[in-house]
């Protein structure tokens, strides 16, 4: 059955739970309703989304208004993660982000663009002073877009405090249509310890989930015994948008008391690397699901709010125990699990064996490995826990365990390549091998004298890769020698085989012009409204370089008048 609370004490929790966030403050930055493709702190690669995804319609352009008044505090240009971003600052303390965007506002645009021309970079970062660009509450700062890492058109919005932590913007007043439960899509016992079991199993156990007409759950019993632990794979969806969002609230309770919370109400950047101990990180690399663990082990995250015993639970023998779980959406909207559970003191029929290698790591100590030509070096506390470690070098390759350990610090993997002609070593790189035809995915890699280095999180196969081939260039939308009189844009496409691409540059009679780079279509395009062209006759020309330093020139003619 769902679990009601009384309406006398429900409305004075309301009441203090806005009391600490105004909440006429802050308006919708677009002039369409709020629908959502992500929610607040869901979960993502190596991190917790950091504000909410507002949907755009599928379009880019859409008008973007400042959410109350202030002044731009920060703007940040980047290829990849938030592209075009705008930072504002209120008078109350907090500052609003506005990121993906297509293009700014035209007074910012102008001053950024002559930022980007004077540092002749089109990746730029600035911090402009409070009277430089005021901003009155509802007044256009840009228009949506997809730039970066952005995987369609929408608009990536963020509330964050003094101290600079995300906070959900819903906590604010900026509102949703949603009344639907939350979904449960499984469930998983741990147990957690050499004498535990679930089920007669000291192996990880899916437990079969049954839907109640009500919207709840229940879970066929358990018999158990020692410490054990559960995990949820839950998400949540709006009343108009099918996206699979993150919840807002987890809780469990063991014979009616509480035990466990974890509470997406805000969070720190220092902190959000550690999602990967938060979730069961094994699981999601070989099958895709994010389980979400509920018991802490090793991580200080500050989600966590009311625990009991880490949320481990204890069962002894010959018990009779009931487990909930409830699971809350933004708007109070819930779902129940129900797991009854028998303490069994039977024989465990299925033992997990521990995994042993020659090579032990500590989380408390650094430690170093090296065969033949390649080292590895783990500082302390690089990951959360000790484990054995696969560790083997077959010429240039290194077999370093699997991605299935979470990281919470970089090692540094290093070649020893003196055995290589020197003009050679300038093209070699260290790659992480990936999927089935082992890929060699550049990892960005530094030269010390006749040694490489490469520092990564993610454990795996790893080789030494030899890129020779230069860059492509090409052009998308004219050719060499035409008339552009009455183009607004010039576009070239560029791509790399090997290394990947690192940096380019593009000129117009000798002076730079700013390009645009969308790596995911890989494209620079020039806005001729920049206006810097004067003459009729033009030679454009474009140096592009990939990670090893090959390099390629592209020159074409073209007339304008």
């Amino acid at each position: 059955m769902k679990f009601i609370l009384p309406l006398f004490l429900i409305i004075p929790l309301l009441a203090i739970a806005q009391s600490n966030y105004p909440q006429d403050y802050f308006s919708n930055p677009l002039e369409i309703p709020v629908i959502l493709s992500g929610t607040f702190a869901e979960l993502r690669s190596n991190h917790f989304h950091s504000g909410l995804d507002i949907k755009t319609q599928g379009r880019t352009g859409l008008k973007v208004k400042a959410s109350a008044s202030g002044f731009v505090s920060r703007i940040k240009v980047s290829h990849y993660g938030y592209g075009k971003a705008l930072y504002i600052t209120h008078p109350n303390g907090y500052t609003t982000v506005y990121a993906h965007l297509q293009k700014f506002a035209p007074e910012i645009e102008s001053y950024v663009k002559a930022h980007q021309y004077k540092e002749e970079s089109y990746e730029v970062e600035m911090f402009p002073a409070a009277e430089t660009l005021p901003v009155l509450k509802d007044s256009i700062v840009g228009y949506s877009g997809n730039s970066g890492g952005s995987g369609g058109p929408h608009l990536h919005f963020e509330i964050r405090d003094k101290q600079e932590h995300p906070m959900n913007p819903m906590l604010f007043g900026i509102d949703v249509k949603d009344s639907t439960y939350p979904i449960v899509k499984s469930i998983y016992a741990y147990p957690l310890g050499e004498n535990s079991a679930i089920n007669k199993s000291n192996t990880k156990q899916e437990l079969r989930l049954i839907p109640l007409k009500n919207g709840d759950y229940t879970v066929e019993s358990i018999e158990a015994i020692g410490n054990i632990g559960f995990g949820i794979e839950t998400i949540d969806r709006q009343d108009l948008a099918a996206n699979s969002n993150g919840v807002y609230n987890i809780q469990t309770f063991i014979n009616g008391n509480r035990n466990f919370e974890i509470d997406f109400k805000q969070f720190s950047f220092d902190e959000t690397k550690h999602i990967n101990q938060l979730i069961d990180y094994e699981h999601y690399i070989t099958k895709r699901e994010r389980i979400q663990k509920l018991f802490r082990k090793n991580s200080p995250l500050s989600l966590y709010k009311e625990e009991i015993n880490d949320g481990f639970l204890s069962i002894e023998d010959s018990t009779y125990s009931v487990y909930k779980i409830r699971v809350t959406d933004y708007k109070n909207n819930e779902s129940w699990v129900t797991i009854n559970i028998k303490g069994d003191k039977n024989d465990i029929l299925v033992p997990e064996k521990e995994k042993t290698t020659p090579y032990l790591i500590k989380t408390n100590q650094t430690t170093n490995l090296k065969e033949g030509s390649v080292s590895v070096n783990f500082y302390k506390d690089t990951f959360y826990e000790d484990f054995y470690i696969d560790f083997e070098v077959k010429n240039d390759t290194l077999k370093l365990h699997e991605d299935v350990v979470p990281a919470m610090k970089n090692f540094t993997i290093n070649y020893d390549v003196s055995n290589y002609l020197n003009e050679d070593i300038n093209k070699l790189y260290i790659a992480r091998l990936v999927g089935y035809k082992n890929y060699p995915a550049y990892t960005y890699t530094k030269r010390k004298e006749n040694t490489l280095i490469a520092s990564t999180k993610t454990l795996g196969t790893y080789a030494l890769a030899t890129d020779t081939i230069s860059p492509t260039i090409s052009p998308i939308n004219f050719k060499n020698d035409q008339w552009l009189s009455k183009y607004r844009y010039l576009k070239v496409k560029i791509d790399d085989e090997g290394s990947g691409i690192s940096n380019y540059r593009a000129t117009v009679n000798g002076k730079w012009i700013l390009m645009e780079y969308d790596y995911k279509t890989k494209t620079l395009t020039y806005d001729f409204n920049d206006a810097i062209i004067t003459d009729t006759k033009n030679n454009l020309k474009v140096i592009v370089t990939d990670n090893v330093g090959n390099n390629s020139t592209f020159e074409a003619l073209f007339y304008r008048k």
